[in-house]
Order: structure tokens, then sequence, then C-alpha cells
């Protein structure tokens, strides 16, 4: 078997990942420090953060928009556009009312397109050699970084917590969409097939929870999210309360880590089986929680960068596993709506109700003094922590040894 389809263009496919994912870092990494900077309450941070959760609400519809009636790619280009509208608006404006409207705008555009580059990309190259060209996305993610390298070392400027990025993820964002139009074709899988209502509303895949074993992945995917947005969505309020100033590269250090991951991936699932490459992705999971617990109030640099450094080890292992377990479960007609309902039960479900738990345990574990908030940041690790721990034992004992087929699936097809 090939490694990669000559006629993919894995080069372009790779292009792709690369700008789509640091369009995306360069603003979104900094957003926690940025909105404790305009001293916002815990709840209106909790729902600004959230925005990707309300996003991600139509990666289904937008899946079935590519799979039904659109090229893949022209979706992704009409997305990226009317993301780098939203951006500039979000640049211009420290209203937090506004503020939110305009990011939910911006994710309701955005969040569907980690769906919509997983579809284009296995559609080319499949599902095994779907890591080779998402490690693209990791570089990206990680070259986010160097914005903030230029502006805060080289030419003195506050950049992290800041409008800054905004302006970055704009031009960014306009640069991705024209690319888009030069991709490979990728017309519509199911085109021409009658659309019921719930085709229409991107909800078809949702037969797939009829497959027990998924539904109980699904389950414990939404539970893992939880712990997880400690590190996704508050991380860089605790690096900037503890003083650390290039929190963009500080935080960028797991997808270093995760560029070798990634390649790995394909060689891991092979030799031990997707179930327990996965099941290695949630102990790093545990792994940077109790590194961060030891790291405490103090933050120290070590253990801060192993609590960051393992990012790679849980993405590459445990979410794209599971970008990669639902590519194999899903029918070819649902593919891309898979890959949408998998991203809405990440970002929509799960982040959303992550945000607002974990913001009440950083409440729980903060008081207000006269010099500004006081974290317990040891007590805030700890719980997430154990939370970490909990996750893994239910994937352990729960999630049976067996990958999803898509004959695994009936009644998937449109009546």
């Amino acid at each position: 078997m090939t490694l990669i389809n000559r006629n993919s263009d894995p080069l372009r496919l790779g292009t792709m990942m690369f700008f789509q994912y640091m369009m995306f870092a360069v603003w979104w990494v900094p957003l926690a420090a940025y909105l404790a900077n305009l001293e916002l309450s815990r709840n209106l941070t909790a729902l600004i953060l959230s925005s990707m959760a309300f996003g991600s609400v139509v990666s289904p519809m937008v899946g079935m928009l590519a799979d039904r009636y659109f090229r893949a790619q022209h979706v992704l280009a009409f997305s990226n556009f009317a993301i780098a509208v939203m951006l500039l608006l979000a640049a211009n404006t420290s209203h937090p009312l506004g503020l939110f409207i305009i990011l939910v705008i911006a994710m309701l555009f955005y969040m569907p397109t980690w769906a919509l580059t997983s579809s284009i990309t296995m559609f080319h190259v499949g599902s095994d050699n779907f890591s080779k060209i998402r490690v693209f996305g990791t570089i990206g993610w990680i070259a986010a970084g160097i914005f903030s390298a230029i502006n805060s070392g080289w030419l003195g400027i506050d950049f992290d917590g800041t409008h800054l990025p905004f302006y970055y993820g704009a031009a960014l964002s306009l640069v991705a969409s024209l690319f888009n139009l030069t991709l490979p074709d990728t017309p519509p899988a199911a085109q021409g097939q009658k659309a019921s209502l719930i085709d229409i509303m991107g909800f078809r895949s949702v037969s797939m929870f009829r497959n027990r074993n998924f539904t109980t992945f699904i389950i414990i995917f939404v539970l893992s999210m939880i712990p997880f947005t400690m590190y996704w969505s508050y991380f860089s309020e605790y690096l900037a309360d503890r003083g650390y100033r290039l929190i963009t590269i500080t935080m960028s250090t797991g997808q270093v880590l995760e560029i070798f991951i990634l390649l790995s991936v394909p060689f891991f699932i092979k030799k031990f089986g997707l179930r327990n490459t996965m099941m290695v992705g949630l102990a790093a999971l545990a792994v940077r929680y109790l590194a961060l617990y030891l790291a405490g109030d103090e933050a120290g640099l070590h253990f801060v960068l192993i609590g960051a450094g393992v990012h790679g080890m849980i993405f590459g292992y445990y979410h794209l596993g599971a970008q990669i377990y639902t590519d194999r479960t899903a029918p070819d007609e649902l593919k891309s709506q898979a890959q949408g309902l998998i991203f809405f039960i990440t970002f929509a479900v799960g982040l959303f109700i992550g945000n607002f738990i974990c913001g009440w345990i950083i409440k729980m574990f903060s008081t207000q003094t006269p010099d500004g908030i006081h974290y317990q940041w040891d007590n805030i690790w700890g719980v997430t922590f154990i939370m970490s721990v909990f996750v893994l034992l239910a994937f352990l004992f729960f999630f049976k040894n067996k990958e999803g087929k898509a004959h695994q699936v009936q009644g998937s097809k449109g009546k």
C-alpha cells in the first residue's frame, strides 16, 4: 500500500492544514489572558470562551453541505473569508457583549473547518495517512508563536493579552481563503441523494449512535473534555497570573512534541491498536495535571513545560485517534457529517460544559483581594488531576477493544 496517493497533492493539503490552525492559534491561545486584562466576570469570561462551543453546533450542518451540495474546498474558502471579516471586527471592539457576539459568529464559520479539512484530507489520502497531513496543522500552530516573539521580543510591543492577535488572525484567514481555492477537488459524495429534514440539519450522522460502542466512546469523550478544558481555555490565564510574558510560545512547546507524535500515530495504531493508542493519550492527560499540581502556585518552569509538553500526546493519540475511529465507523455518505459530529461533541457539548465547570472550580479556589484575584492553583490542578484519572478508568473499563465498521450502522442512508 502506498503511503500517499500521488494524485492527492499532499503539499497543498499540508499547506491547507498549516494555515487553518495557524490562523486560529495566533488569537485563541492568548484569549483568556486578554479577557482577564479586560477584568470581566468569571461567568462572562466562560461565556466568551464558549464561543468555540457555540460555533461547533453547526459543524454537522456544514458537513452536510459538503457531503451533498457543494465542493468541500469551496465551503472552506467561503468560511475562512467570513472569519477574516469577523476577526477584524473583534480587533476593534472591547465591549464584552459585542466581542462575544462577534466571536460566536466567527466560530460559527471556523469550527466546521476542522471537520472539513479532516474530511478533505481523508478523501484524498485515507484515514490511515491522515496524521501525515494533519501534522502540518501542528506546525502552523507552533509557527503562530512567531508573531508573539516578533512583537514582544523584537519590537518591544505587548502582544499576548492584547487585541493585536485578532489582526494577525484576520490576515491569515484571508490568505487561507484564497489558498483554499487551489485545493484538490473534493466533490460532494452524496450529491443527488434525496435529503430529509434530518439531512438538511446535518443530523443523519446521529444514526451512528446505534453502535453501542460508539455511543460509549462519545459519552467518555464528553467527560474527558471537562479536565481537558482547564488547559485549553484557562492555561493562558494561569501563565499570565504567574508572570509569564511569552504565553503563546510557552504553550506551543506541546505542539513541538506533537509533530513527532502525529508522525508516529500510524505505527502506534498498527502495532498496539487504536484503543490502546487512545488510552496512552488519556494517560498523558492525567500526567499533565499531575505536573501542574506539582508546579503549584510557584509555576515552576520545568513542571509547566511538562504540562504543556504532553499536549502532543493528548491530542495526537487521543483526539486524533477519535477522528480516525469516527471515520472508520461512519458510512461513506456520512463521513463529512461524522467528522462534524465528533467536533460538535468535542467543542459544542464537551467544551461548553467544561468551560463553566472549570470556571466554577477556579472561582471556588480563588479570592478577591485589594491587590487583585488570588488563585489557589495547586488545588485547581489537583481537582483536575482527579477528574482525568476518573476518565482514564472509565475508558479502560467501558470502551471495548474493537473498532466500528460502516456496516455496523444501519439505516444511515437518506430515505
